[in-house]
């Protein structure tokens, strides 16, 4: 009788891929983690425990089939692996390496819950899907019949393109609008490349448009086009614009010099990793090298700023968080990966206002952690007299993204919102209040992940393949 691949997880210890040392990393933008080599990516997906009730598979937005794609992985059927790990995720290499797979699948591992060290399953779809590339098993977006009817989608980031790429295949005729100059949005622009490195993502930009999708790309919708006008060309129109707006700082000298948005700082040092001019960054307004950095909030898009600013070689990095490090929202594994580079976390700390007309230091209210909310989480509470003021050249602002108002913005009348800014849209279809307009990702959900954003997106495509060809049949009878 043949051995079981699986089952290894008693005998075979965790192993994650290699971590270059924190002194290399901190010197440029290249991925931190090395790629598996084959005995090894076998290796670790055959210490799954291939459960009943995987708990990984429904604790993933895309509810990928982990175990089925794991199990194949440690038989060596690698093509087989790839193609079940992309029959749910129209990105998978990407989710591979953003995803907080320790909040996600591998933080509900059962193995993992009994002890012995989750399975390293981002690690494993990473390895899958980039072996695929290579191998050429990924192919081109060819639709079995061409279809007339048309979908305009306004964003080009993670739900934009997952919709983008199912409607696509789907043979019908895909226009993707967005403001930025490269698609992707913030898989391009927001998240630095030592987490996800760029040619990974343009890959799968020229994929889409190789396979038919139409960018119109520098294109703000309300300016240099209307919302009405990109609904009159199409049959549907999906909108997936993201949520860029800043929630800001408030307090006394809030608007000096050197206080900055955290979008504004990562896309300029993405820009210059792409090999663009970036006036601001030579201006030394969005480049942190030489200076005494504070990064004020406690989520991934903190994480990205205090180690974008150790690789341009800031003097000192400090991260403000209001609470401690368990009640933190970023992922453990990112705040890990800063320590070992050389970021300093200030924890039970909020400001109260700055310092300066250039900014000169942050004034500091030390806080404790008083009784839950209705959430839940405690709520900090200052400590009377506990004020001190941390030197700073340069503060970013890392609190959370909120809506634009996109009704005002495009001048739509009839698009309901929440009262939340969010675009009000159906939890199964993703249609709105406008008959034949869709919205998915974080525009409906609030600022999410990227891996919600390719759910929303794949749904929301479906939806609209459902309400053209109903369309498309009461045209014909």
């Amino acid at each position: 009788m043949a051995e079981n691949p699986m089952l290894k997880f008693v005998n075979v210890p965790r192993d994650m891929p290699e971590k270059r040392d924190a002194s290399q990393r901190r010197e440029d933008f290249n991925e931190i983690y090395a790629e598996y080599a084959d005995a090894k990516a076998k290796e670790q997906a055959s210490r799954c425990s291939q459960c009943g009730v995987p708990y990984c598979q429904s604790h993933c937005p895309l509810h990928n089939n982990i175990p089925d794609w794991l199990m194949l992985t440690a038989e060596g059927r690698l093509q087989e692996a790839y193609e079940i790990s992309q029959a749910t995720n129209t990105f998978p290499e990407i989710c591979g390496r953003i995803c907080p797979q320790d909040r996600l699948c591998e933080g509900n591992c059962v193995i993992e819950q009994s002890g012995h060290g989750t399975v390293t399953i981002g690690s494993v779809e990473k390895y899958i899907t980039d072996t695929a590339w290579e191998e050429g098993w990924v192919k081109p977006i060819k639709p079995s019949v061409e279809r007339p009817e048309t979908v305009g989608i306004i964003g080009a980031g993670p739900g934009g393109l997952a919709a983008a790429d199912r409607l696509r295949r789907a043979g019908l005729q895909v226009t993707v609008y967005d403001r930025y100059d490269r698609s992707g949005g913030l898989m391009t622009y927001g998240i630095p490349g030592f987490k996800l490195e760029k040619d990974v993502v343009m890959r799968r930009n020229k994929q889409l448009e190789d396979g038919g999708v139409t960018f119109v790309l520098n294109c703000d919708v309300g300016k240099d086009i209307t919302f009405d006008e990109i609904r009159a060309k199409h049959d549907a129109v999906l909108i997936a614009t993201g949520v860029y707006k800043s929630r800001d700082l408030q307090g006394p000298g809030s608007g000096a010099a050197g206080i900055v948005r955290a979008i504004d700082y990562l896309t300029a040092s993405n820009r210059k990793s792409f090999g663009d001019e970036v006036p601001e960054f030579e201006s030394g307004e969005l480049n942190a090298e030489g200076k005494r950095v504070v990064v004020i909030g406690g989520g991934d898009t903190a994480m990205d700023c205090v180690r974008t600013a150790i690789r341009q070689g800031a003097e000192s990095v400090k991260c403000l968080y209001r609470r401690d490090r368990a009640n933190m929202p970023g992922s453990q594994r990112e705040v890990q990966n800063a320590e070992e580079e050389g970021v300093e976390f200030v924890w039970l700390s909020a400001p109260k206002g700055f310092s300066g007309d250039t900014v000169e230091g942050v004034m500091v209210q030390k806080m404790r952690l008083g009784a839950p909310d209705a959430t839940g989480r405690q709520v900090p509470e200052l400590i009377e007299g506990s004020d001190y003021v941390e030197d700073a050249d340069l503060v970013i602002k890392a609190l959370g993204f909120e809506p634009e108002d996109l009704p005002k913005l495009w001048g739509v009348d009839g698009l309901d919102v929440t009262r939340w800014g969010t675009i009000k849209a159906d939890f199964r279809t993703h249609a709105t209040s406008l008959d034949g307009v869709y919205a998915a990702g974080d525009i409906v959900r609030g600022a999410s992940l990227v891996v919600w954003a390719i759910r929303d997106g794949r749904e929301a495509a479906d939806a609209i393949l459902d309400y053209v060809g109903k369309a498309a049949k009461v045209a014909a009878e």
